[in-house]
């Protein structure tokens, strides 16, 4: 598919029935197994890319040229819609918001997210006017692109439980151009279904990195229309390294290859005829 086929593709699943996995990927190697598993889009993750560096996410100090090398990775070993994780957009500025969209649309990529929080512990949160600012700047730039742009509110990770907060920055961010909204960090299917009754934008919930988790029926049920999954395989990837590793250190055997993939199965899906073929 090129990238119009595939923007249409992405934006056709947004509109239902029920929801949607999107699956993250860190690299050209999981963009390809996670296409060959079945999922009908990809994203990109800043915690899985900053993990596979030897980096910690959030205070790894990622520049935009590197993201977005990761995700062109990404873009070119999958014919899947691909959206990227753009943290806060690499700069303060409604500018700084426009131009990484402006790039991330060069590479190939069908969609993107711009967050809300500022990456000072003392203020995690842009204030109301520059946030939204940002997500409109953001959005002028994605016009005529083929180009999905997400727009994040972050309050409930930086322990901000104020719901209706929350509400109100998605609702403006909606106004202001975002095509879908999100808020990572709800607690409960409560507060997931408010905040899908009162936008009118598909919303995206983060699932697998801290409890509890929902099944995608219940989530759907109550509104989502797109679930991801951010680091949460990277992070799985990581705990099964770490269960084979120590096995080999603390018991001397190796039975952690009874559940590795085989190779000729890792070939095939590594194989870019085997991709190609999808087209």
């Amino acid at each position: 598919m090129d990238t119009q086929q595939k923007f249409q593709t992405f934006r056709t699943l947004h509109d239902g029935p029920g929801a949607f996995v999107v699956a993250n990927a860190w690299d050209g190697g999981t963009s390809r197994l996670l296409t060959a598993i079945g999922f009908p889009a990809l994203a990109t993750t800043s915690a899985g890319y900053a993990f596979s560096r030897g980096r910690v996410d959030g205070v790894c100090g990622l520049s935009r040229a590197e993201v977005l090398d990761n995700a062109r990775e990404i873009v070119e070993a999958t014919d899947l819609p691909v959206t990227a994780d753009l943290e806060d957009g690499f700069g303060s500025s409604p500018e700084a918001c426009a131009e990484t969209i402006r790039q991330s649309a060069k590479i190939g990529l069908v969609g993107g997210s711009i967050e809300d929080a500022t990456g000072d512990a003392n203020a995690p949160i842009f204030e109301f006017e520059q946030a939204v600012d940002r997500v409109r700047a953001a959005a002028e730039a994605s016009k005529g692109l083929p180009f999905l742009l997400t727009a994040r509110a972050e309050n409930h990770l930086w322990d901000r439980t104020d719901l209706d907060d929350t509400v109100r920055r998605l609702q403006a961010f909606a106004q202001a151009g975002a095509d879908v909204l999100y808020a990572p960090g709800l607690s409960d299917l409560d507060a997931i279904r408010t905040v899908c009754n009162e936008v009118d934008r598909p919303v995206n919930v983060v699932m697998g990195l801290r409890p509890p988790t929902f099944t995608i029926q219940e989530l759907a049920a109550v509104g989502v229309r797109r679930v991801s999954v951010g680091g949460s395989f990277a992070r799985a990837a990581l705990g099964a390294i770490n269960r084979a590793g120590r096995e080999v250190i603390e018991n001397g055997t190796f039975s952690y290859a009874d559940s590795a993939l085989p190779g000729r199965e890792i070939a095939e899906m590594m194989s870019s005829d085997r991709q190609d073929n999808r087209s």
